[in-house]
């Protein structure tokens, strides 16, 4: 990090609220990804995302099961 040579108040407070800004942001960035990710790791929203590999795994054991009975 490059030190900066402030030349009055005025430079060091602005620094200091662009970084509160920046920290703001970037909690509020941790906050969202936060939220997103206990929505995805709902009960609901897994078994969504692994119906069609359900369905296929149904699909494949029911065929089979009808293979084996005309076989």
């Amino acid at each position: 990090m490059i030190k900066a040579q402030y030349t009055s108040f005025e430079d060091i407070d602005r620094d200091l609220k662009i970084l509160k800004l920046q920290r703001q942001i970037d909690e509020e960035q941790v906050k969202l990804s936060l939220q997103k990710t206990k929505e995805e790791l709902y009960p609901t929203n897994i078994l969504a995302g692994m119906a069609p590999l359900l369905q296929k795994l149904a699909l494949t054991i029911v065929a089979k099961k009808l293979m084996n009975k005309f076989s």
